[in-house]
């Protein structure tokens, strides 16, 4: 009797510790909707202090203060058990967290209209809140990428929604089928290569991406017998929408807001272009004996298990496990030890890619320890190919030469 009272305790002590550890970080994810709210700051920050540097606020929030209070937080640590999957997968709570981002944006754009068409600004000050809310627009194609993911149709919609402010409604489609069928391959534009800058992967994955989407919605109509040009085209009815806000909004507060909504659609895309570009820098998926690309696993993804930008970010840093399973809620996202870690989170990241000398310092060694000293093994930059590989060369071979000579039970 008193072991079966013991296991009884046991038990429960069990599962009292699995919904402290459940409950412990959701209400953290509340605290997402501090990035979108973070564009109604520069207004009320210039009005107390009477700087107008302020309207460049979101500047310092996502490449000053996110970085110090990321590296201030640590790591995130929090793996979700297997056992509480299935409950953490069903919780709405965490549904709504994606879907407040929405509403909590578009007041931000709203008032930043209205201080574009009747506010005191000068252009430089225009141009600051442009590119706070760009930042902002930025963050809301990842909220896009959370719900464009999931099969609910109403979820689906209201990822098109979140992208209309960017003008970047093909990332619903080349993401979902493009990007994720081709990523960490040659082929695909949002695949950064070893050895290319910043700079020259923003074109390339931003023309890339579109061509591809058009592509991919084209053969998905024709296979349905659908006209190209039909409104059931994704791309088509995803740019009527932006189009659609665009001009409700100069309707509403004037023509002369427009170059500044194009400011922010422009910061926002680039910014979700900067982030691709560092999550499979130099990543490459092995090839089987029939000659085509393994599954995607998660040795194919950066990843990085910083809590701030976990929580802002919707688990986006815990990519690894987003690719090799797609299907899953960003609650439910593990951090995986068997894909490559980067030192910092993504805002920390995106600051050093955007110094190609840094980043290369810091990163293309990383890649290399990735395959074992092997360069052979990553994606590079044609251009640079030979360059690259005659710079690791020699070490690997030096590698190869130590473990050939070591005994076989110490390799």
């Amino acid at each position: 009797m008193s072991g079966d009272a013991v296991t009884a305790e046991e038990q429960e002590a069990c599962i009292e510790h699995a919904a402290k550890r459940r409950s412990g970080k959701r209400p953290l994810w509340l605290l997402g909707l501090l990035a979108p709210a973070s564009a109604l700051l520069p207004s009320q920050l210039v009005l107390w202090t009477g700087m107008p540097i302020f309207w460049w606020s979101g500047v310092m929030v996502f490449f000053v203060i996110i970085p110090l209070v990321d590296y201030l937080a640590g790591e995130d640590g929090d793996n979700p058990a297997d056992s509480d999957l299935e409950e953490m997968q069903d919780d709405r709570f965490y549904r709504w967290c994606t879907y407040l981002f929405l509403p909590v944006q578009f007041i931000a754009l709203l008032v930043a209209c209205w201080m574009w068409a009747f506010g005191t600004l000068t252009v430089v000050d225009k141009v600051g809140l442009a590119v706070t809310v760009g930042l902002v627009a930025g963050t809301g194609i990842n909220a896009a990428h959370e719900l464009g993911h999931r099969i609910e149709e109403h979820e689906r919609w209201l990822a098109k929604v979140a992208l209309a402010p960017t003008f970047y409604g093909h990332f619903f489609v080349e993401h979902n089928r493009g990007h994720h069928a081709r990523v960490a391959t040659p082929a695909d534009p949002a695949s950064a290569r070893l050895g290319e800058s910043l700079w020259s992967f923003l074109p390339r994955s931003v023309v890339g991406g579109l061509r591809s989407a058009w592509k991919l919605e084209h053969e998905r109509l024709d296979r349905r017998g659908v006209h190209r040009w039909s409104i059931r085209n994704n791309l088509l009815h995803s740019w009527l929408m932006s189009s659609a806000l665009f001009a409700a909004l100069a309707l509403v507060f004037g023509p002369e807001i427009l170059p500044y909504l194009a400011v922010q659609a422009v910061v926002g895309f680039l910014l979700l272009e900067a982030v691709n570009y560092v999550e499979h820098y130099g990543l490459l998926r092995e090839k089987n004996n029939r000659g085509r690309y393994v599954r995607c696993s998660p040795r194919h993804s950066w990843n990085s298990d910083r809590l701030c930008t976990n929580i802002f970010l919707y688990h986006l840093q815990r990519h690894s496990d987003h690719h090799a399973n797609p299907g899953k809620r960003y609650q439910t996202l593990r951090s995986c030890d068997e894909a490559p870690q980067l030192p910092a989170g993504y805002a920390t990241m995106v600051l050093l890619a955007a110094v190609p000398p840094l980043w290369r310092r810091l990163m293309d060694s990383k890649v290399v320890a990735h395959y074992d000293g092997d360069v052979t093994r990553a994606n590079i930059l044609p251009r640079k190919r030979a360059a690259i590989e005659d710079k690791y060369a020699s070490a690997f071979a030096g590698r190869g030469q130590v473990a050939r000579a070591l005994p076989a039970s110490t390799r």
